[in-house]
């Protein structure tokens, strides 16, 4: 098993930056593959940013916060982090780091097998 936790949300005005964190334990070494979604008030999860395993592991964005966002892990610490650059009111979601077994890269929550609970991420115009 593999728990997750978020922190580092809150409420912030458009241009602001925030930087989200992703807390892994337990069996972290099965991990290969980990990504963050959003999901607004009524609307889907979707993709935000994820990133495969290892040094200068590769790195996927949704088109909607490619330049804006950054996705990045320090491995000793097994934490993942979503730094976000000139947030927008749209940007406002709560957030989920997710991790993958056996997929890395992938847009598709399905791939995922471990989830966090989520930070409130609010972005006031």
């Amino acid at each position: 098993q593999v728990q997750l936790v978020e922190s580092g949300g809150g409420l912030v005005q458009a241009g602001d930056s925030l930087r989200l964190s992703c807390a892994a334990s337990g069996r972290t070494f099965s991990m290969n593959g980990m990504g963050w979604f959003r999901q607004a008030p009524g609307k889907e999860r979707e993709f935000v940013a994820a990133s495969s395993r290892g040094v200068g592991g590769r790195t996927n964005y949704a088109h909607s916060v490619r330049g804006r966002f950054t996705i990045f892990r320090d491995n000793a610490k097994n934490t993942m982090y979503l730094r976000m650059n000139s947030l927008k009111p749209e940007d406002t979601a709560v957030y989920y780091c997710a991790a993958a077994k056996f997929v890395i890269l992938t847009a598709r929550p399905e791939d995922y097998d471990y989830w966090g609970q989520g930070t409130q991420v609010t972005v006031s115009s």
